[in-house]
């Protein structure tokens, strides 16, 4: 019993201040979506792309300070944090191909090489731009939709055409 209360008097003290500091990268990252909103709407910023960066960089500050509160705990954190860049490079190797179209997305959204209703032409297909999410373009062509990947359209020469007559 002397022991269990020797250890909770030690550990009680510690899981105050990781919480405190849990707390605080919290309100930090809250604080930095507002900002981010803030900064992008006075530079018209496409909302959607706004919201992506708002909170990844929000739930990256709460991994950041999750590790944080463990560590000052005094959990030992060094097989977790190896653990985690692991897994981030195994996902990264095994999304490539998405991450590249979501990164594609954000750049096009961003810069806006064309607009919606435009005529392009990109690798070799050709129609009116119907739409631009995160991951694909949407074309219509004279009788289909083409879904072409954004990184395809970040990678190759795109074509604005004048609207057929």
């Amino acid at each position: 019993m002397q022991d269990f209360l020797s250890e909770t008097s030690r550990w009680v003290p510690r899981a105050g201040v990781a919480l405190f500091v849990f707390f605080i990268f919290w309100l930090t990252g809250l604080l930095l979506h507002k900002v981010t909103r803030r900064i992008g709407e006075q530079a018209h910023v496409r909302s959607d792309v706004l919201l992506l960066i708002g909170r990844t960089a929000s739930t990256l500050l709460i991994i950041l300070g999750a590790i944080t509160a463990l560590g000052t705990a005094g959990v030992n954190v060094l097989a977790l944090v190896a653990g985690l860049g692991l897994t981030g490079f195994a996902l990264g190797f095994a999304l490539k191909d998405a991450l590249s179209n979501l990164l594609a997305g954000i750049l096009i959204l961003i810069y806006r090489p064309f607009k919606r209703h435009d005529r392009i032409s990109v690798a070799g297909f050709e129609g009116v731009v119907i739409e631009t999410d995160l991951r694909y373009t949407t074309l219509q062509g004279e009788d289909r939709r083409i879904l072409i990947p954004n990184s395809t359209l970040f990678t190759n020469s795109i074509i604005l055409l004048e609207p057929k007559k």
